[in-house]
Order: C-alpha cells, then sequence, then structure tokens
C-alpha cells in the first residue's frame, strides 16, 4: 500500500511539474496578447546593449567589457536574455553588452552616456529605466518627478539617435510587484504613471516595447509574487526568466 501511495504521489508531483512547465509560455502569450509591437531583426555582427539599473546590472563585473562573457552580463535576465540570442544566432556573431548600474534613474543614464553607449555603437539598445525614479521619491530623497522622467527619457533618445541615427531601441516596461516588502499602497496610483510613459515613449520613437508589468501580473496566477520576486522589485530566479523570455517574445522578429 506504502509503494503504491508513494507512486501515486509521484505522479500527482510530475503533474504538477508539467504544469508548471507549461505555465511560462502561456504567461508570456497572454502578457503580449494585443500588444502591436514592431519587431527586430537581428543582422551580422550586431552590437546589442542592455542598459538599465540594478535589475539589468545584477551581478556583473564592472571591471569586465568583453562581450558575451557572464562577468560582463551579470547573472540576472540579461544573462538568460543573451544566451537565448547566442544559441539562436550562432552564425551572426553578435556582441552582447551590459552596462545597468545599481540605482540608476533616467538622468544618471545620461551622465554616463557617452562612455557606456555610444562609444559602444550598438545596433540594438534596450533600456529598462524607471523604477528608481519613483521608488528613490519614497525612500532617498529623491525630488524628480513624473514630467523630469519623461523629459529626461526624451532627451536621452534624441541624443542617442542624433548619434546613432540607425540605432534600433528597445524600451522596457518598469515593473513592480505589489505586497511583496518595498511595494506597498504608496506607490500607486503614481508609479504607473511612470509604467503608461515607457509605453508612450516606445510608441513616439517606434520601438519595441516589452510589457513586464504584464508579464508578472500573469505570473501571479501561478504563483504568489515573493515566488517571482525578492522584494517587489528585483525578480528572483523564475522571474529573471520570466523577463528574458517576456524580451526574446517582444523585440525577436
Amino acid at each position: 500500500m506504502k509503494s503504491t501511495t508513494n507512486r501515486r504521489n509521484f505522479i500527482k508531483n510530475a503533474g504538477v511539474g508539467a504544469l508548471a512547465t507549461m505555465a511560462l509560455p502561456q504567461i508570456v502569450s497572454a502578457a503580449i496578447a494585443g500588444e502591436k509591437n514592431k519587431k527586430i531583426k537581428l543582422n551580422q555582427n550586431d552590437v546589442i546593449l542592455f542598459q538599465g539599473d540594478s535589475i539589468t546590472d545584477w551581478g556583473r563585473d564592472h571591471a569586465k567589457s568583453a562581450p558575451n562573457e557572464t562577468g560582463t552580463l551579470g547573472t540576472g535576465y540579461v544573462l538568460l536574455t543573451a544566451g537565448q540570442l547566442l544559441l539562436q544566432n550562432p552564425g551572426k556573431a553578435l556582441q552582447i553588452y551590459n552596462k545597468g548600474i545599481s540605482g540608476n534613474k533616467v538622468y544618471q543614464l545620461a551622465e554616463r552616456w557617452d562612455a557606456d553607449c555610444l562609444a559602444l555603437k550598438p545596433n540594438v539598445l534596450s533600456i529598462h529605466i524607471g523604477v528608481n525614479d519613483y521608488w528613490h521619491t519614497l525612500t532617498s530623497g529623491y525630488t524628480g518627478t513624473i514630467e523630469n522622467y519623461i523629459s529626461d527619457y526624451h532627451k536621452l533618445l534624441d541624443r542617442t539617435k542624433q548619434a546613432l541615427p540607425d540605432v534600433k531601441l528597445v524600451i522596457c516596461e518598469p515593473f513592480a510587484v505589489k505586497g511583496v516588502k518595498a511595494v506597498d499602497d504608496r506607490w500607486y496610483p503614481t508609479f504607473d504613471l511612470f509604467r503608461k510613459a515607457a509605453r508612450d515613449i516606445a510608441t513616439e520613437y517606434n520601438a519595441p516595447f516589452v510589457p513586464f508589468q504584464s508579464a508578472f501580473d500573469k505570473a501571479l496566477e501561478s504563483a504568489p509574487g515573493n515566488y517571482w520576486t525578492i522584494d517587489g522589485v528585483h525578480p528572483a530566479i523564475p522571474g529573471e526568466a520570466l523577463m528574458a523570455r517576456m524580451w526574446i517574445e517582444a523585440v525577436r522578429d
């Protein structure tokens, strides 16, 4: 009887695992449904640069600069995304960089843009920025507003397009998972304005938009927020995998 029970439990648990395995593509499909994104085709020798704050920076060695290496790419969603891009395009000699820096807001991207973006001459530039532009008004005395975020973002992209007229932009949605440590009722509805601004900017610049918030909202139907994120802002390992999958599906032609 005991062996039969164990076998039933094994089959039951295996079934749950199979459902969990299927959850990720379903989450991604649901999050992207209705998006009318422009897609990007990757070309031979493309330079792909990921920019942003700690979510992008995650685990990278700032002393490393060679493309396609773990030290350069970090240990977060950028590494997982880069791994898929390199796996799927072995003959294109892609060069992938990560220049995210923890704590950055848009104006801080601008302060280091010449060295950390323009000098690399990316063909594809992915930017995920905005959570600190709001979060730090709650925790660090930052006095920037949604108007500052929008204005600073426009200036940054206009400067980028002037220097690199053919660069393909990717705008990622800032996200937060309510009820996990750092994210509470104080964030809303103001933080939603930053999400909307990023979406509007993607539309204005005819760039693919990666709807990370939609992905995490859908993911909450499968597991609680502390499964997907560490503190409501920084993704846990499953959240990193979700972000990578979302980026690939939202951007790739």
